[in-house]
C-alpha cells in the first residue's frame, strides 16, 4: 500500500543546521515550508524542492509544527511575535538554537497567550552532521507535545532526549557546548604537537583518532586542522562566540567555576580575528603560530 502523505513542517531559519534539517525532513517525506531572512537560503530551500513561505507569519500558517533554526535572541523573539500573529489550533514550535533560557522562556509565553506551544530542543552537533542526521536532541517543555513531534525529530536527529521542564534542554546544550569548546581546542593542541615534533598531522588524526584519545570532536574537525582549510564551516567562529557567551553567563549564574572552558576563550578570540566566517577549527592556526609551526602549502 502507498504511504499517506506526511503533514507539512515549518522551518524557520535555514543556515547550516535548518538546512540540513530541512533536506532529512524532505527526505523523510515531509513537505517542507521554509522561510529565512536571506533570498539566497530561500532560493536554495527552492532548488532543494522544499517550498518557500514569504515570511515567518506564511510558515506558521501552514503547518502545525515549525522547527525554528535562529541566529539570535531578537530574531527569536520577532519570529515568535509573527506566528503569536497566526497561531494554529495546537501549534507546536520546535526551538533548536542555543540561547538564553530566559529568552526561551519569553518567547514561550508569547505563544502560550494564543495556544501555541513552544518546545526548549537545542541540538548537539556540527553542520555536517547534522547533514548526515547525526545529531542529538534535547528536548525540555510539555511532554505530550515532544510525543507529538518524535516523528519529526527522528526524522532529522539520530536520538533525542527529554530532559524535562522547559529550559532543561538548554541547560543540557550548555553542558554538552563547554565539552565541545574544550575538545576543539585539545584537539588543536594535539594536532599541533604532532606537527611540531615532525609528525605528518593526517597521521596524527588517523593514529589517534583510533585510540583512547581520541574524542567526537577530535573525529569530525581533526581532518580540517590536518588540511589546515577552514573555509567549508560546519560553525562559523563568530556564531560560536556567541554560544561562547551564553555558557559563561550560564556557569557565573549557577556559580560554577569553568577553569578549562575560561582557559579556551582567548584561542577562540583570537581565531575569530583571522576570520569570523572560517570554521571553529581555525583554532589550530592560533595554537601553530603559538608553536612557530610552518605548513608545507602544496602549490
Amino acid at each position: 500500500m502507498k504511504k499517506p502523505p506526511r503533514l507539512p513542517v515549518g522551518i524557520v531559519g535555514l543556515g547550516i543546521m535548518g538546512s540540513a534539517m530541512a533536506t532529512n525532513l524532505m527526505r523523510a517525506g515531509y513537505r517542507v515550508i521554509g522561510y529565512d531572512v536571506r533570498a539566497r537560503r530561500r532560493q536554495d530551500h527552492r532548488r532543494a524542492a522544499g517550498q518557500v513561505a514569504s515570511s515567518c507569519r506564511g510558515v506558521g500558517r501552514q503547518a502545525d509544527v515549525v522547527v525554528c533554526s535562529l541566529p539570535s535572541s531578537e530574531a527569536l523573539l520577532q519570529t515568535a511575535a509573527e506566528f503569536a500573529a497566526s497561531a494554529r489550533p495546537q501549534q507546536i514550535v520546535v526551538e533548536t538554537s542555543t540561547l538564553p533560557i530566559g529568552v526561551k522562556e519569553e518567547a514561550r509565553q508569547m505563544l502560550a497567550a494564543r495556544g501555541t506551544v513552544l518546545l526548549d530542543c537545542p541540538l548537539s552537533g556540527t553542520g555536517a552532521q547534522a547533514r548526515t542526521r547525526d545529531l542529538v536532541v534535547y528536548a525540555s517543555g510539555d511532554r505530550r507535545a515532544y510525543r507529538r513531534v518524535v516523528p519529526v525529530l527522528e526524522a532529522f536527529a539520530r536520538a533525542h532526549y527529554f530532559i524535562g521542564a522547559f529550559g532543561s534542554g538548554s541547560k543540557m546544550k550548555f553542558v554538552a557546548n563547554l565539552l565541545v569548546a574544550v575538545h576543539n581546542v585539545a584537539a588543536a593542541e594535539a594536532i599541533v604537537l604532532g606537527m611540531k615534533a615532525g609528525l605528518d598531522p593526517a597521521m596524527v588524526v588517523k593514529v589517534i583518532g583510533d585510540g583512547a584519545g581520541s574524542s567526537r570532536m577530535f573525529q569530525v574537525r581533526g581532518p580540517m586542522m590536518a588540511k589546515g582549510d577552514y573555509s567549508d564551516a560546519t560553525m562559523k567562529l563568530d556564531v560560536w562566540q556567541k554560544d561562547m557567551t551564553i555558557i559563561a553567563e550560564f556557569a557565573r549564574e549557577v556559580g560554577c567555576q569553568t577553569p578549562l572552558f575560561a582557559a579556551t576563550v582567548p584561542i577562540y578570540t583570537a581565531a575569530t580575528a583571522m576570520g569570523g566566517q572560517q570554521d571553529t577549527a581555525a583554532v589550530c592556526t592560533v595554537l601553530e603560530e603559538m608553536a612557530g609551526v610552518r605548513r608545507r602549502r602544496s602549490r
